[in-house]
């Protein structure tokens, strides 16, 4: 064949991947089409031609990125363990690392530009943040079936303590002084103490 064989593009999941690296490695202003291109082999026109867009490049990031971490989750909540202990580790995994944190900062950047995101992508967005939801839901009813959390509406609950982690996080993400990750551990632990422990009898 004239021109000789074509070389072949790497799995979605490789190119996906050395994104979530370049983020982590130099920051997410350095990721451009060009420099994902020449990381993975590929042109910037042919990344466009799979991702459309940057704005889609870095959904199918994150989305790739929470797969990762929902699987990492799960095991944690399957754990033969209280919920309590369970419940700490979950807000261990969804607290940041620290300053500038890849998983974070992507999707800091990815709510940013959901202010112009079409509907098929708003649910996108949704369809990770029901996933945290709906484990964090069932951890909290199970812990209150058992007798291990003062009784609550799990639901209300699980929502109030995401909103809590959320701002917390993004203080931790961004690297506001007087919120290391540490001290943002210390905080949620000291809230869900006071929410959750059953009275003394």
């Amino acid at each position: 064949m004239a021109g000789g064989r074509r070389q072949a593009a790497p799995p979605r999941e490789e190119v996906l991947a050395a994104a979530m690296e370049m983020i982590a490695e130099r920051g997410l202003e350095k990721l451009t089409m060009a420099a994902l291109g020449r990381a993975v082999g590929m042109s910037s026109g042919h990344l466009l031609y799979y991702f459309h867009s940057k704005d889609e490049l870095l959904l199918r990031t994150l989305e790739w990125s929470e797969g990762r971490l929902g699987a990492e989750r799960g095991r944690l909540l399957a754990r033969t363990a209280p919920a309590r202990a369970r419940l700490d580790a979950y807000v261990d995994l969804y607290v940041p690392d620290g300053h500038r944190d890849p998983h974070w900062t992507l999707w800091l950047e990815v709510w940013n530009r959901s202010q112009n995101a079409d509907d098929a992508a708003r649910d996108r967005q949704a369809a990770i943040e029901g996933a945290w939801h709906r484990d964090l839901v069932a951890l909290i009813a199970e812990g209150v079936s058992r007798g291990e959390f003062r009784p609550v509406d799990a639901d209300r609950f699980a929502t109030r303590l995401r909103a809590l982690l959320d701002g917390f996080s993004i203080h931790v993400a961004i690297g506001l002084r007087g919120t290391g990750r540490e001290q943002v551990l210390g905080h949620v632990r000291e809230f869900l103490d006071e929410s959750l422990t059953r009275p003394a009898k």
